[in-house]
């Protein structure tokens, strides 16, 4: 999906894009979490997002999901609304 970005200019060419703080990406693979997981401290698992990045996402994020994500840390915020 196209996403508009405000751009700084220089000399009439684009020298900057500011990026917003979050995003609502789409989780496109993600392992199941299996049960007792979190009794044994592991509360995180990989998940790929729509645009190729990987991020940790809670145990209970299943694929199609749509989650908010930070920008500049690629962290998991929560689920999109």
């Amino acid at each position: 999906e196209e996403m508009q970005l405000p751009a700084l200019k220089g000399k009439g060419k684009p020298i900057d894009v500011q990026v917003p703080k979050s995003m609502t990406l789409k989780v496109v693979e993600a392992a199941p979490g299996a049960a007792g997981n979190t009794a044994q401290g592991r509360t995180e698992k990989p998940a790929v997002l729509e645009t190729g990045a990987e991020i940790m996402v809670p145990m209970f994020i299943k694929e199609g999901e749509e989650i908010k994500v930070d920008t500049d840390d690629r962290k998991y915020l929560g689920r999109a609304t």
